[in-house]
């Protein structure tokens, strides 16, 4: 199971009681990251969460609100006994901002590896360090400067059927790997795929996680079938319309129907507007559009 706390729901700036927008997820005791605005060390102890956890941080783009917590957050881990390397993913014109803000932390206990990821087409890794079943999409956004959506997938494991396995012959030793989904060798020479002893395939879980961008079409397919969607939504009014186009930000109605057209199971709204203070007063027109929607608060949290 992921545990996935949404750490703050703001934008542009950190109020006294809304934190910047920032994503935690964490499965089997390793967590993931998106997004460390000002404060965000502030908001994991605030929320119950372990900072010693997080193993990666992916950053949408380089604007304040969304990566000026990295010094703060990286002498917090530092100070709290850290060893292991941790890794940060970015757009690969962010890399350079990302590196001039770590020389401000002066020499951390541990290696800061730094992945950088292609501005301008979508891509993915295998997020090893979490889980090998995890696998990091991206999706280049439309804003003001190079930003990146991030889909989590989760694979799970088919169900291992030990009969076949037994029926088989096959040593127990090897059980793990076929269940892992590898082809294995026994001695004699033959050779078992994993589907000769695992059940039927399940869907993989799926976290989509998309702030600062006009509703691109493109949106509609990357968050297809998310078992959550966060999506930033800066307003509700939509006379505030051609305003969000010209900082090509997304209102809450956006939000709505890239969710409806997507056929996500949930949808956060996030990335709200400092002007915004009462967000909740729009919920039941947005769920008119889609009936799942949630108009989130800070720690708002979820067991997938």
């Amino acid at each position: 199971m992921a545990e996935i706390c949404l750490l703050g729901t703001g934008g542009m700036l950190p109020l006294p009681d809304r934190f910047l927008t920032s994503l935690y997820a964490e499965y089997n005791g390793k967590a993931v990251l998106i997004d460390c605005g000002e404060g965000t060390q502030v908001a994991v102890a605030k929320h119950g969460l372990k900072m010693s956890r997080i193993e990666l941080i992916l950053i949408t783009h380089c604007h304040a609100d969304h990566v000026t917590g990295l010094p703060g957050l990286l002498l917090s881990a530092g100070n709290s006994s850290r060893t292991a390397p941790l890794e940060i993913a970015a757009p690969e014109s962010c890399i350079p901002v990302i590196e001039n803000l770590m020389s401000v932390c002066g020499g951390l206990p541990y290696e800061v590896k730094l992945r950088a990821l292609s501005d301008d087409r979508q891509s993915e890794f295998t997020a090893d360090m979490i889980d090998p079943m995890l696998t990091v999409k991206t999706m280049p956004l439309s804003h003001r400067v190079s930003c990146l959506g991030y889909s989590l997938v989760l694979r799970k494991k088919p169900v291992f059927l030990p009969q076949n396995a037994k029926a088989m012959n096959i040593p127990v030793e090897f059980w793990k790997r076929l269940h892992n989904g590898e082809t294995v060798t026994l001695e004699g020479g033959l050779r078992i795929p994993p589907e000769a002893v695992t059940g039927e395939k399940k869907p993989p879980l799926k976290i989509t996680y998309v702030t600062d961008t006009l509703p691109v079409p493109e949106l509609e397919l990357f968050a297809m079938d998310a078992d959550l969607f966060v999506c930033e939504g800066m307003y509700g009014l939509s006379d505030k319309k051609a305003s969000m186009n010209e900082k090509c930000h997304m209102l809450m109605q956006d939000a709505c129907n890239i969710a409806k057209l997507a056929d996500a199971k949930k949808l956060w709204l996030t990335h709200y507007s400092p002007a915004e203070k009462e967000p909740h007063v729009y919920e039941d027109e947005l769920r008119e559009i889609f009936p799942e929607t949630v108009v989130s608060d800070d720690g708002i949290s979820i067991t997938l």
